[in-house]
């Protein structure tokens, strides 16, 4: 049984791949409690809604500029004259990304939105490109130990596909200390978390796990170290996280192998 636990972890560590364990779900409730995901308790929820149409219109959004361009008069003179030409927009409208927002957040409180929803508001989200320069305060807090994040939805690559993720899997990151926690919890069977460090550039989270701790039913957890102690500064050549958006509620990012997922403000799990 450890086995699969210590194989559904490591396959979250390599950046949410679903694991299928053959462990029966509800014995092990390991269903999401509403105690941890304060999402679920918030009124006043919104239908998802459709943002097909409304992407496609955006994507196709054109605006107007003005250039200055020389022209012969009947003269023989110069003459400058303004010359209207049309350009794609580059960025998406406001609404358009507060729509997938709110889509996401609806998922994370039901866990019904569809696939296909959650997918498109991903997409609408990434090619968004945000200002990160608040990111990190959202997502760490200013105090440690920080701030804790349940895993809601992993998606493929290229968002070719996912799934909510069937575990109770939470991240915490310090963005005091600059320490990240990883965790999967099942309930009074144990749990399995890394812990490590990690720097902070533009939108990018780097991190490098430096302990393993596991824990099994009553016992006392078991720290096993990785033996990664060199206090070099996480790069880009270690594991990494890419921030789309992070605000109070919700977060998206993409891992190194081009997943991407996200997840719901939750409260600190200490253990069964």
């Amino acid at each position: 049984m450890w086995s699969q636990f210590l194989t559904s972890s490591s396959s979250l560590v390599n950046y949410w791949q679903p694991p299928t364990p053959s462990i029966n779900s509800t014995s092990l409730a390991l269903r999401r409690s509403s105690k941890h995901c304060p999402h679920r308790h918030l009124p006043g929820t919104a239908d998802p809604l459709n943002l097909a149409s409304t992407t496609a219109r955006s994507s196709h959004q054109i605006s107007s500029i003005h250039i200055l361009t020389s022209r012969a008069t009947l003269d023989g003179k110069p003459q400058e004259t303004s010359t209207r030409i049309l350009q794609e927009e580059q960025s998406l409208p406001n609404n358009v990304v507060e729509e997938s927002v709110e889509v996401l957040k609806n998922a994370a409180k039901t866990r019904k939105v569809s696939t296909e929803k959650v997918l498109l508001a991903l997409s609408v989200i990434e090619k968004a490109k945000l200002d990160p320069s608040r990111f990190l305060d959202t997502l760490g807090g200013s105090k440690s130990p920080g701030r804790t994040w349940m895993l809601v939805f992993a998606a493929e690559k290229n968002l070719n596909g996912g799934r909510y993720f069937p575990l109770t899997a939470v991240q915490r990151f310090d963005a005091v200390a600059k320490m990240i926690e990883n965790g999967v919890y099942l309930g009074p069977v144990g749990s399995l978390t890394f812990e490590g460090r990690f720097s902070w550039k533009n939108r990018i989270l780097a991190f490098i796990f430096e302990r393993v701790r596991i824990k099994i039913g009553p016992l006392m957890p078991l720290e096993v170290s990785l033996g990664r102690n060199d206090n070099r500064e996480p790069s880009s050549k270690d594991p990494f996280f890419i921030w789309f958006y992070v605000d109070e509620e919700i977060a998206v990012a993409r891992g190194r192998s081009g997943g991407t997922a996200f997840w719901c403000r939750c409260r600190r799990i200490s253990g069964p």
